[in-house]
């Protein structure tokens, strides 16, 4: 508590260097809103699912969501910038590819969607043909994280904002987390708070809908963070949580409460060993995880992490695989039964897409 007193404290002693920071980001706008610095537009249905601030708003989660829907009915791409992967350019998951290559995230799309195709490219406007050259059967691509990525313009926006730090009461980087201008949520045909109390009342949503100010046309939605059964990192047997179990609990995802909570709330006692977003795990990180484990005499014992997480302690499978290393994973549940509303305007949009061919 105290050191968050502190971080919160030097923070606002960086005041001036966030005014110099939204000068900057201001400045960048309006050169593209007037056209100075051009933005591509593709004759081709993107999705862009990002936010206005740094940190976990549950991205990954939406491309997902937004991957398991369409794939039913259309040939579905992802295009991630990779970050923290070792690799620079343009890159097409395939067989035998690793996190390193791609970063966590795409590699945690192409783990799970075998019939999406996963790609990386710092530059978007470059990795776009790229990618449509490479998979020519196409019919709709995701960009994940890419709302502040200017030199495209997508024709269907999914704004993220987090019910603890909505983006209304934030404040730019380094005294809050905002990196693009809170103006630039009028680009967004769609805004969904994340990560909201289960119980989260009507009214409470709507003084937030207030708050924010949709324009006409523009779509709020609500949603809570759910999780799924949990599987074995290496052999994907299930595992249900329960209140006999104590946990050792790894992450290295930019906001793990929401976890936290959740774990705390199903289980006997946890231990969190929390590391930095996007942490690639070494050979020491996994010798301190199984002594913290070994160091625990409960009998249900386990150790838990994200899928995020997962897909970068796969590594250590040929040496660790003895051990209950068990994923959790997360979704988006829409709440006021949101969900078949935003399925119909996600859906239509492509439809229409297509049939004006813009």
């Amino acid at each position: 508590m105290l050191l968050n007193t502190f971080f919160k404290s030097f923070r606002i002693l960086l005041l001036p260097f966030a005014w110099i920071y939204w000068l900057i980001v201001a400045g960048r706008n309006f050169l593209y809103n007037k056209n100075i610095l051009k933005s591509t537009k593709f004759s081709f249905p993107l999705i862009n699912v990002g936010n206005l601030a740094v940190g976990g708003t549950g991205k990954s989660p939406m491309v997902e969501y937004i991957a398991a829907l369409l794939k039913q009915q259309y040939k579905v791409a992802t295009l991630s910038r990779g970050y923290k992967r070792r690799t620079k350019g343009y890159v097409l998951a395939g067989e035998n590819i690793t996190a390193l290559e791609i970063g966590d995230e795409p590699m945690q799309f192409y783990t799970k969607f075998k019939d999406v195709a996963v790609a990386v490219g710092e530059a978007r406007v470059e990795a776009i043909p790229q990618l449509l050259h490479d998979r020519p059967d196409t019919d709709v691509i995701i960009l994940d994280d890419a709302f502040q990525h200017r030199a495209i313009t997508a024709g269907y926006n999914i704004l993220l904002t987090d019910y603890s730090n909505l983006f209304t009461r934030d404040f730019y980087l380094p005294t809050g987390d905002l990196r693009d201008i809170k103006s630039r949520y009028k680009a967004a045909q769609v805004i969904v708070v994340t990560k909201c109390p289960a119980d989260l009342s009507e009214l409470q949503a709507q003084k937030i809908n207030k708050e924010i100010r949709p324009y006409s046309g523009q779509s709020v939605y609500f949603a809570t963070l759910g999780y799924n059964i949990c599987y074995h990192i290496f052999s994907k047997q299930p595992l249900v949580l329960n209140e006999a179990q104590e946990v050792i609990m790894v992450t290295g995802i930019a906001n793990p409460a929401p976890l936290k909570k959740y774990v705390a709330a199903n289980t006997k006692a946890f231990h969190l060993l929390q590391y930095a977003d996007h942490h690639i795990f070494s050979i020491d990180d996994i010798k301190e995880i199984v002594k913290k484990y070994e160091g625990i005499e409960q009998v249900q014992k386990l150790i838990l992490t994200t899928e995020k997480d997962a897909v970068r302690l796969m590594k250590y499978e040929k040496e660790y695989s003895y051990l209950p290393i068990y994923v959790i994973p997360v979704k988006h549940v829409f709440l006021y039964n949101g969900q078949q509303r935003f399925d119909e305007q996600l859906l239509n949009f492509i439809i229409e897409n297509k049939k004006n061919g813009a």
